[in-house]
Formats: structure tokens, C-alpha cells, sequence
């Protein structure tokens, strides 16, 4: 008998509903395509600045509650309505959380929040409540972290990001290529921006490279490049960069790297030094900034829900506070409204 050389540490690896499967299973909408489609169009116009609305993607740090997200997404959809003239408003849906060491990996890869990791169980919830939000008028935003997960939700994305910690992978870069909708590169967690110039540039250009066909067979990729990829800027070890001496630094190196200049700021993160209660000024200084003048500042970024602050995750759900992050801290949804209401009278 032969020595067992594969699956050393693996416990189980059983095969997950094909993306075709559960796309037939749970099919869009003609009119949920057509929110994702404007939606796209909305923001490539504002990427290459053939329209002067200002765009932000806002909404909780992280779904864990799809009943809070559908509340949160009816309060948007109102709150979009008013500001429509001047704000591209786009609802932060995110499934996927990249972790430092370990933690709560996000909707996707653990619905229950027990560390059951039922995947087919979490993208269906992830789909169900994606088709919820386009069915009031919002389209909606995600950071793709495993570069399988867009083959089963990419057809309800109108905006996605990869994150500070994956913009250096290849794998992601790959994949940004062939994505369908607008694509933010964060900068790094260390606050870096040549890996942001080079992930734009490899970004934009046709790749080839393994991935899953929507019969969830292993396949080889072949794509076009996307043109709509851009930087995002979080902030960083040294500290915020959302000032506008950063922002003219970063306009500069991006023009250097002939890559795209169109900057999306987000408030969060390091940009408010993890403190949600400097979110607002934050933002604020964002909007001042593109109403000074400066178009290259074509969107921002808000961590936001119904309650302020964070929680840590509970296996009993009945203990969470509803409406409230069980990640980063975001701000409460009456801080959003006001915000938002002063952005759009400024801009």
C-alpha cells in the first residue's frame, strides 16, 4: 500500500451547487438586470467623468443579518430618491471578510456565524438578499475576496472593490480583468500605492489564467481587460491620506503610471483611524474637497449602519443588538441621512 500524500489536513472537500445551477435556481429579474446594468453605467460615466454627479458606497460594514440588510436597503432607496440629482448613492453589500489572523470570515463562508461553514446555504442567502436590494431601485457594491464567489453573485454587482489586503495578489488582479462592472483597488493596509499603479496596469490588461466555468468546471480564462478599474484610498499605517496634499501625491503617481485618475476616498478604516465617530468630519472634508475643485476625487465611501458602533459576534443571535456591525464600527443611520442630505446641498 502507498503512502498517503494528498489531503493531509484537509477534513472534507465536497462539491458546491455549480454557479449555473443556483443562477438557474435563482434566477435575476429583467428589471434587477436593468438596475445593475444603469448602475454600472451611472458609475462609468462618473470613472471618466462624463457626468459631475459624485459617487458613494455606503451601507454596513458587513451583512450578518439579511433582515436588517433589506431595512437598511428601504431606508437607502428613500434617502437615494432625494439626492439622485447630485449623489450616486450605491448600498455596501458585503459577504466576504478578509481577516488578519482569524475572526468571522463574513455571510458567504459562515451564514450561521458558528463556524459551520455552510457555503450553499450563504450564497443563497447572499443572492436572495442581493435580488432584494435591486427590487427597491438601489444597485448594489461588494468586495470580491475568493475569486470563485463572482461567478455566483457577479450578475447582481454593480461596483466591487478588492480590498487593502489582496490588491498585490495576482489571482485578484486576474480576475479584476474579467469582471463585468467598475472595480476599486484599495492601497494597502501599510499605505502603500505602487501596488495599486501595478494592480491597475495588470488590471486593464487581457489575462489568462485558471478559473471555475458556470458549470463549476475547472477552466482557463481568457480575458479582455477592464477599463474601469481605480484606486481607492483607506488610509494606512502612516495615517490617513484622504487630505488633499495625499490626494495631489496619489493624483501624481497616477498619472505616472498612465493608469486612470478618478480617486474614490473611503472614510473609514485608517482614514478615520478606526474611530467611526470621526466618519462624518471625514467625509466631509472628501466632499469639500471635490467642491474646491478637485474632479479627480470622483466618489467616497461610507461604513454605515441602522446602529452606531460594533459588536462582537455571538453565537446566540438573540443577544446582538439589531442593526448594529459585527465588524468595523459604522456610523448610525441618522448621522448617514444628514451627511449625505449636506453632501448633496454642497455638491
Amino acid at each position: 500500500m502507498s503512502a498517503q500524500v494528498t489531503d493531509l489536513n484537509v477534513d472534507f472537500n465536497v462539491p458546491l451547487p455549480a454557479p449555473a445551477f443556483l443562477m438557474h435556481e435563482m434566477p435575476r429579474t429583467d428589471a434587477e438586470a436593468a438596475i445593475v446594468s444603469d448602475g454600472r453605467q451611472r458609475i462609468e460615466d462618473i470613472l471618466h467623468q462624463r457626468s459631475d454627479r459624485f459617487m458613494l458606497i455606503v451601507g454596513p460594514c458587513s451583512i450578518h443579518d439579511p433582515e436588517i440588510g433589506i431595512e437598511y436597503a428601504d431606508r437607502l432607496a428613500k434617502l437615494r430618491e432625494e439626492v439622485d440629482d447630485k449623489i450616486e448613492l450605491v448600498m455596501r453589500v458585503y459577504f466576504e471578510k478578509p481577516r488578519t489572523n482569524v475572526g468571522w470570515k463574513g455571510l458567504i463562508m459562515d451564514p450561521d456565524m458558528d463556524d459551520s461553514a455552510n457555503l450553499p446555504k450563504g450564497l443563497r442567502i447572499a443572492r436572495q438578499l442581493l435580488e432584494d436590494v435591486l427590487d427597491r431601485g438601489v444597485p448594489t457594491a461588494t468586495e470580491f475576496l475568493d475569486p470563485i464567489t463572482p461567478q455566483y453573485i457577479g450578475d447582481l454587482i454593480s461596483w466591487a472593490a478588492i480590498g487593502a489586503r489582496t490588491v498585490e495578489s495576482q489571482t485578484h488582479r486576474q480576475m479584476a480583468s474579467g469582471l463585468s462592472m467598475p472595480v476599486g483597488m484599495k492601497n494597502t493596509t501599510y499605505g502603500g500605492m505602487a501596488a495599486v499603479v501595478n494592480a491597475l496596469k495588470a488590471s486593464i490588461a487581457p489575462q489568462t489564467f485558471f478559473g471555475i466555468s458556470p458549470e463549476g468546471v475547472a477552466s482557463m480564462v481568457k480575458t479582455k481587460g477592464n477599463n474601469y478599474c481605480h484606486t481607492v484610498l483607506r488610509g494606512g499605517e502612516d495615517g490617513p491620506n484622504y487630505d488633499a496634499e495625499s490626494v495631489a501625491v496619489v493624483s501624481a503617481e497616477l498619472a505616472a503610471g498612465n493608469v486612470l485618475g478618478s480617486i474614490v476616498i473611503d472614510a473609514s478604516h485608517a482614514n478615520c483611524e478606526k474611530d467611526h465617530n470621526k466618519m462624518a468630519g471625514v467625509f466631509e472634508s472628501i466632499v469639500d474637497q471635490r467642491v474646491a475643485g478637485n474632479k479627480n476625487i470622483v466618489g467616497a465611501m461610507l461604513e454605515s449602519n441602522l446602529v452606531a458602533g460594533n459588536q462582537k459576534v455571538s453565537a446566540d443571535k438573540s443577544q446582538l443588538t439589531y442593526g448594529q456591525s459585527v465588524t468595523d464600527p459604522c456610523i448610525d443611520w441618522e448621522t448617514t441621512e444628514r451627511i449625505v442630505k449636506e453632501a448633496a446641498e454642497k455638491l
